[in-house]
């Protein structure tokens, strides 16, 4: 199952603190493409009912169907430049 780094998780926290409207909500993930390379991101209030849910340190992470088989031995990482911009990077485990 995918994996957050406490980066991430911070991230992940801080977007959703950011945004009163989805106060209990998390990162929802989702995959894509003739590969399923290309992810959709977007931040929501609830996981969508056959989304598997990930959690680190109380950042969640909403993974759709097609997210799960791609992201399942990767790791999330974040990081936010000095503009603001944040940026999501995905790694294999180990």
């Amino acid at each position: 199952m995918l994996t957050m780094t406490p980066a991430a998780s911070t991230v992940v926290k801080t977007l959703i603190a950011q945004n009163p409207d989805v106060e209990d909500g998390g990162l929802r993930i989702d995959a894509g493409g003739a590969e399923g390379v290309d992810f959709a991101v977007s931040i929501t209030e609830t996981p969508e009912p056959t989304d598997s849910v990930v959690e680190s340190d109380g950042a969640k992470v909403f993974l759709g169907e097609s997210a799960v088989m791609v992201l399942d031995d990767k790791v999330l990482d974040a990081s936010v430049d000095d503009a603001g911009a944040v940026q999501f990077a995905i790694a294999q485990q180990g």
